[in-house]
């Protein structure tokens, strides 16, 4: 008889609040973390994947009634992990000797004293395997895409190579033999290095600016404007696209440009500092919709100006400075020198490469960018060339200095050296890096943020949009977008890698690879949402000629592949049907080899994080994933909401995006797992979807992940199934089965209708039919009899205005006015919520906080408040109503600590509030 694998901590309970609050909070940090080392996209946060493989790795107490033969002492040593889970979390303690010992000894002895290899096969920015890495185990590493490949090469395999060797250089130095610290070192050494040889090559074209009281000051940047010419017969001289003339809105240090037209129609520019400088539709000269001409008001076509465009015709003219000053930033009005300075022809054997054409997503190509080339100033291709080729003469360099360290020579990185070459090879790889980072703020799409007065990268979001207005970074200053940081930002990331015990990366093909022995744990990409390779493109053109000879296996291909790769690519794949199908075959492929190969006594973790936008509801993404993982035969044992963005991202800002992913814990479903009927399958949802909604809302998750986050348990129930059968014979399939889980979701929200107070039945049905708008009173009064209430009453209760024969419900702006609930005769659930979602986003916090410690008089418990301001997010989201929606979810995201300040607030102020506020 096979005995049943154990039950891992994933499958029961994990710390999640304090796993969420710590990877949040990780996303603020910007030194030291590994994902400084190069840019990536999507990357979880360390905290998630290090908490989530311990969970996955180590046994429940449950499962060894050997060593906690009973409940109090499983609960005991459940406690126990969960301490260690929490302190994991935490980046603070990656240096932490005996936490890790401790973690480590908890893995042994759940997997009969050996660390189990971990493998993420979609490894792309690398958290998986570094931080099983970290814990203990041997990491592998796999992907298509050879960005990613070097990436975890440079995190994962490198630094075990060379762990515990000191510095090589030749000077005194940190020379550090812990870790991978002796490694950092040596890529600051020769980093420095390569900057100062390339900058003796490129001095000139780099020159100081001199400075109102005629001091010479180091440029930080030069900004620049693409011109257009004005399209009016009578006027056809170039017009700048400028997005916005403003410098710096910095309170006391406001600049901005100021165009002078002369008499020829020439434009001349001058940066004033002031704090009047231009609002509104002056702010700039272009924006979505168009352009005008500052010389005449003509108005300028976006479709114009990309014909000009495509045909090269686009020029730009200097508009502004900014230098290092003494206390700051210096703004300054461009002069012709500095223009002619940087009228350089372009090197010839710079690199480069088709841009892709994917709508949306890389909007360049559709303005003639089809070669990355198009996407730098011809000065900065001169010095990112001089960069990447100089990466050689210093690797020599570091080739002779190993050898006098006394390092035998040996075989190259790529075949598995661990001497003088592949030492060379590996500070090479790293520099590489470096000038790769470079060219995120050393491009012609590189904006100017001025509100925090620095050179915004090309890859603020996923994307490569057209900019008008660009920024081209001095690499050779100390301030922002210099090569030095970047070479420091790498040597960070590196000096916190765990290096040991020994992992590898390798170029694979997750439908083809072997997952012999292995625990998988994986991040698989997100449908169509990121184009991983065309995106890639932009790096990987500048890595190849660097890294060719130094790692030959990663950099075979001219650009990065792309018919392999499992992204839902329409423009690839012959149309949205074409590429559905073949994410979902690739998917199915992939699970299936993993069941057939890897290890199923630890169950497979999978992330995902896909937004549900379909018109029944279904996101094709979500579609697929969970297709492939059903029809491969794997169940789902347990679901865990992490979260994973910041709100503040540009994604996310002014929308409803995701905030969290959701991590599936998945078993081989049990050759005999049992059919069911289609009536037993939606019992069976409603009995536990209800229960872990419940949870859910009380777990701290934000509204905006409800629905994504309810799906999982709800798919667990269909997967345990091997069969659902409808009445006439046919299977219900995963589309069928979301459709149904997200109407479940709908139903359970609403399930409390009946017990809502009669005001709050009335608002809510009528926003589900009308949402703010007005409408005709005689509706009104057919609703609200239907509810128990009147217009009139409505109206005193102040949520209602009924005038003229139009009525309509008042928004939570209307509301947010001054309030005072004890004084108020008429405080109704919805008037509650509505009232302090409007105060919230007006006055903040610490308003809410006292009206809270009011409301709470008036209602048994705030739970209610905070569960209708789910409904209201789920059912303004339904209406498209995105505005509404973020202020709910803004709200009910901030509830528990609001709760808990307006429980501290109620204590110290008895005086002035009755009772006792009720947690």
């Amino acid at each position: 008889m096979t005995t049943p694998p154990r039950k891992k901590l994933i499958e029961t309970s994990i710390p999640l609040t304090d796993i969420n609050a710590e990877s949040v909070r990780e996303k603020s940090l910007r030194h030291g973390l590994p994902s400084t080392l190069h840019l990536y996209w999507a990357r979880r946060p360390l905290a998630t994947t290090r908490t989530i493989l311990f969970a996955q790795l180590v046994d429940d107490p449950s499962s060894r009634p050997d060593l906690f033969p009973t409940e109090e002492d499983q609960r005991r040593e459940r406690t126990r992990l969960h301490g260690i889970m929490k302190r994991l979390a935490s980046w603070d303690n990656i240096h932490d000797a005996e936490l890790y010992r401790e973690a480590r000894q908890a893995i042994l002895d759940s997997n009969d004293g050996v660390e189990p290899a971990v493998l993420d096969p979609f490894a792309g920015g690398g958290a998986i395997p570094l931080e099983a890495q970290r814990l203990g185990c041997e990491a592998h590493a796999s992907d298509l895409n050879p960005l990613a490949v070097i990436i975890n090469k440079a995190l994962i395999e490198i630094p075990s190579r060379f762990c515990g060797k000191p510095s090589v250089h030749p000077t005194e130095g940190v020379r550090t033999s812990d870790g991978a610290g002796g490694l950092a070192d040596d890529i600051r050494y020769y980093g420095k290095l390569l900057r100062d040889t390339a900058y003796d090559k490129l001095k000139g074209l780099y020159p100081t600016v001199v400075d109102d009281d005629g001091e010479e000051r180091t440029v930080i940047a030069w900004i620049w404007a693409r011109t257009v010419t004005n399209p009016n017969p009578a006027n056809q001289v170039p017009v700048p696209l400028v997005r916005s003339w403003w410098l710096s809105k910095k309170k006391g240090h406001e600049a901005w440009i100021e165009p002078l037209v002369h008499e020829d129609g020439s434009i001349s520019y001058e940066v004033q500092h002031s704090a009047d400088g231009p609002t509104g539709d002056k702010e700039g000269t272009v924006n979505r919709k168009g352009a005008v001409s500052v010389v005449d008001g003509t108005p300028i076509s976006l479709e114009y100006i990309r014909s000009e465009s495509r045909a090269k015709r686009l020029g730009a003219q200097l508009i502004a400075i900014v230098a290092d000053g003494d206390k700051g930033r210096l703004y300054i009005s461009p002069n012709p020198e500095q223009a002619r300075i940087a009228n350089v022809v372009a090197p010839a054997n710079h690199p480069d490469g088709d841009v892709s054409d994917w709508p949306g997503r890389i909007n360049v190509y559709r303005y003639g960018f089809t070669q990355f080339s198009d996407l730098f100033t011809n000065r900065q291709l001169t010095a990112l060339t001089t960069l990447s080729q100089t990466v050689a003469q210093v690797r020599e360099r570091v080739l002779a200095d190993a050898r006098a360290a006394g390092m035998p020579d040996g075989e190259r990185l790529d075949n598995g050296g661990d001497g003088a070459q592949a030492y060379a090879d590996a500070i090479a790889v790293y520099l590489a890096l470096a000038v790769s980072r470079q060219t995120d703020r050393c491009s012609s799409i590189s904006g100017w943020d001025s509100s925090r007065s620095t050179i915004r990268n090309v890859f603020a979001r996923q994307a490569i949009p057209m900019t008008w207005d660009f920024a081209e970074a001095n690499p050779f200053c100390s301030s922002t977008g210099n090569f030095l940081g970047q070479v420091d930002l790498v040597a960070e990331a590196i000096e916190n890698v765990p290096a040991h015990p020994h992992s590898d990366a390798m170029q694979a093909d997750a439908m083809t690879r072997d997952y012999a022995n292995v625990v998988v744990s994986t991040d698989p990409p997100y449908y169509d949402n990121i184009d991983y390779s065309d995106l890639s493109d932009y790096f990987y053109v500048w890595l190849r000629p660097m890294l060719r000879d130094v790692l030959p296996s990663v950099t075979a291909t001219m650009l990065t592949p792309k018919a392999q790769e499992l992204v839902a690519n329409p423009y690839r794949h012959g149309g949205k049907a074409g590429a559905e199908q073949f994410f979902v075959d690739g998917f199915d492929t992939v699970f299936d080899r993993i069941r057939d190969t890897a290890r199923t006594d630890v169950p497979m973790t999978v992330y995902y994080a896909y937004k549900q936008h379909g018109s029944d509801g279904v996101s094709t993404g979500w579609y697929a994933l969970l297709e492939g993982l059903i029809n491969a035969g794997w169940q789902i044992t347990a679901t865990w909401p992490v979260r994973s963005e910041l709100s503040n991202r540009m994604l996310a800002s002014g929308t409803n995006a995701l905030a969290s992913s959701i991590v599936l814990a998945c078993r081989p479903r049990p050759d005999d797992a049992p059919h069911a009927t289609m009536r037993e399958f939606i019992s069976t949802l409603r009995r536990e979807l209800g229960e872990e909604l419940r949870t859910l809302m009380a777990s701290g998750i934000e509204p905006v992940d409800l629905n994504q986050a309810a799906i999982g348990p709800g798919i667990s129930v269909y997967s345990r199934y091997s069969r659902i059968v409808e009445a006439d014979g046919s299977d219900v399939d995963v589309r069928q089965a979301l459709e149904i889980i997200n109407r479940i979701i709908d139903e359970t929200l609403g399930e409390d209708g009946d017990d809502y107070d009669p005001a709050t039945r009335f608002a809510i049905k009528w926003y589900q039919s009308y949402g703010w708008s007005g409408q005709q009173s005689g509706l009104a009064d057919q609703l609200s009899m239907a509810c128990g209430t009147t217009p009139g009453a409505l109206v005193d209760d102040g949520i209602f205005e009924a005038v003229g024969g139009t009525a309509r419900l008042l928004t939570p702006g209307e509301l947010s006015c001054e309030w005072n609930p004890a004084k108020d005769a008429h405080t109704d659930l919805w008037e509650a919520v509505v009232r302090l979602t409007g105060v919230y986003a007006t006055d903040g916090a610490d308003t809410v906080v006292q009206l809270l410690a009011e409301v709470s008089q008036r209602f048994p418990s705030l739970d209610a408040i905070k569960a209708l301001g789910f409904r209201m997010y789920h059912e303004a989201e339904k209406r498209g109503d995105t505005d509404t929606a973020l202020q709910f979810n803004s709200l009910v995201s901030a509830w528990d600590d609001l709760a808990m300040d307006a429980h501290r607030y109620a204590e110290s102020h008895q005086h002035g509030v009755q009772g006792q506020l009720d947690l």
